[in-house]
């Protein structure tokens, strides 16, 4: 017998209880005659540490001691949710870390001595021994006394677990998730910095600081045969008009990769034609906003149909493609499709992971179809801020949202 999904998004109710003894039943019996052991074990170690943190708070020592028990019962913590999990079916998201940084001793120790996950563990282990006796009891007894009632009985008991579970054990609300999420894509938006500034630092030492070079030494030659060989000092000249227009191009390359002056000037209509004119595959370009987004949203859109659409010259063989570009709701929506050949995935190493990783730093959501023999579409959703920044009420996606597509 299966479980059943919980309305309530609190991962997978059992089956309602019956007289015959099922596996649920036998779970649920094991976890309430576990109880007893575990929360003793809960109970000595949480009332042992705040009597000795919190009795030597007076020395130098106590905090240190506070900050280090409330760590360990984090893991006790761990450990009732996943005895839950295994035996109640309770599916509950870690809390997040405690923020680690170069933030110095003090600040992150009483990071630690306030940490709301080990209070409410705390607390959650002090109720759990009067708690752990009384169904231990009941459940020992009901083996002998109450056989053909206790799946209800047993049923009713580790309700209440699961809802000791629930309220103290999981995350505390949605801004304890949140700042999970932000410390993750903290390190993808650090990574993704440091790779762009890598980039331009080649892009300028090989291309235009090796032409700028070549330029100053071919005007030193000429400006040496100036007198005695005019003829060839003008031929020199004219080779370093050629590379001056060269190094000016690369410039203007590099400049539209870091940030177009057609995006600035004109927005994602005219800076995406753009870019769809030097795509080697014919695109339709279409896009239907009747206003532009911040700044920062556009240049994410713009570099995020840039790479596909190389993507789509290099690798994908088709014939023709389409961009589309709307809003719906609070997002801000990409659409970028072609009739290649298929078969690009988030593992394909085209760049299309890190696409993946830049959006879901800024709470966007990126899905590729593309099954072999194509076509492929790939479908992205941005967040939606205004000119002035402010991000709209229904901007962030919901919990397991899915992109929506035109096609």
């Amino acid at each position: 017998m299966t479980a059943v999904p919980d309305p309530a998004g609190h991962g997978d109710r059992p089956p309602p209880a019956r007289f015959a003894y099922d596996a649920h039943t036998w779970k649920e019996i094991a976890h309430l005659l576990a109880n007893l052991p575990v929360s003793l074990i809960g109970f000595v170690y949480v009332t042992a540490m705040l009597f000795t943190g919190v009795g030597l708070t007076v020395t130098v020592i106590g905090f240190p001691l506070l900050a280090a028990g409330l760590t360990g019962a984090r893991l006790l913590g761990r450990m009732e949710r996943a005895r839950a999990r295994k035996l109640l079916g309770v599916r509950v998201e870690e809390p997040s870390r405690l923020p680690r940084g170069s933030a110095g001793f003090w600040p992150r120790l009483w990071m630690a001595v306030k940490d709301p996950v080990g209070w409410r563990t705390v607390l959650y282990e002090l109720i759990r021994l009067p708690w752990g006796i009384l169904t231990f009891v009941v459940t020992l007894t009901g083996l002998f006394v109450l056989w053909p009632v206790l799946p209800f009985v047993v049923r009713g008991l580790t309700n209440a677990d699961r809802a000791m579970v629930r309220g103290l054990l999981s995350p505390s609300d949605e801004l304890e998730r949140r700042i999970a999420e932000l410390e993750s894509d903290r390190g993808v938006v650090v990574d993704t910095a440091a790779a762009d500034l890598r980039r331009i630092e080649r892009d300028l030492h090989d291309g235009a600081q090796a032409r700028l070079v070549a330029l100053a030494m071919g005007l030193g030659l000429a400006k040496e045969k100036l007198l005695e060989d005019p003829d060839a000092a003008a031929t020199m000249v004219e080779e370093a008009h050629g590379e001056v227009k060269l190094a000016l191009q690369e410039l203007r390359d590099l400049a539209r990769g870091i940030h177009p002056a057609v995006l600035t000037d004109r927005g994602l209509d005219a800076a995406l034609s753009s870019v769809a004119s030097r795509c080697t595959v014919p695109v339709k370009v279409t896009v239907d906003l009747d206003e532009r987004p911040a700044a920062a949203i556009e240049g994410i859109a713009y570099f995020t149909v840039s790479e596909l659409l190389q993507n789509v010259s290099k690798h994908s063989g088709a014939r023709s493609s389409a961009v589309d570009v709307w809003r719906s709701e609070g997002r801000l929506l990409i659409q970028v499709w072609d009739d290649g050949r298929g078969g690009a995935s988030l593992d394909g190493g085209t760049g299309i992971r890190g696409l993946a990783d830049r959006l879901g730093a800024v709470d966007g959501l990126f899905v590729v179809e593309s099954p072999e023999g194509g076509p492929t579409t790939v479908t992205a959703e941005l967040p939606w801020r205004d000119r002035s920044g402010a991000l709209a009420e229904d901007a962030r996606p919901a919990k397991g949202a899915s992109v929506r597509g035109r096609r």
